[in-house]
């Protein structure tokens, strides 16, 4: 096994310990957080906050430590806010509201609750093959214009 596949394993095993001691595993904590107009818990955001933090201190001493991982997180050529940004986005957040989970707990969840975490990443899986065969069969994504 290479250094970056035993990396790449204790970097992920770290994440799913975050996000079990997060909360973010608790399906009905995930839907108290979105539930704005009603008993909403803000506990949530305090992780949001906390990886944004990480993630601003972290990637300036990454790319300056290692200039070469600059490549691996380019920004994408198109720039701007396509009909397929918001739709996609529109569907994660769905997604997320009926089930209460996205990708990353999903994942974690294998360890805590497998039967669930399956059903969960199926319907994940399915969703992305459904959207890989429409992008296939769309034209290039159309810029959203303002006026």
């Amino acid at each position: 096994m290479t250094r970056a596949r035993v990396a790449s394993f204790f970097s992920g095993a770290l994440f799913g310990v975050g996000l079990a001691m997060s909360g973010m595993l608790d399906r009905e904590r995930i839907l108290g957080f979105l539930d704005v107009t009603g008993a909403w818990d803000p506990t949530l955001l305090w992780v949001m906050v906390g990886a944004a933090g990480t993630t601003l201190i972290s990637f300036r001493f990454v790319f300056r430590s290692w200039p070469f991982l600059r490549q691996q997180f380019a920004a994408a050529d198109q720039v701007g806010i396509t009909k397929s940004l918001v739709l996609g986005a529109a569907l994660f957040g769905v997604g997320w509201g009926v089930s209460g989970y996205c990708p990353g707990p999903g994942v974690a969840l294998l360890a805590v609750e497998w039967r669930t975490a399956v059903l969960y990443l199926v319907g994940v899986i399915a969703g992305s093959l459904v959207a890989h065969t429409f992008a296939a069969k769309s034209s290039a994504a159309t810029p959203i214009t303002c006026g």
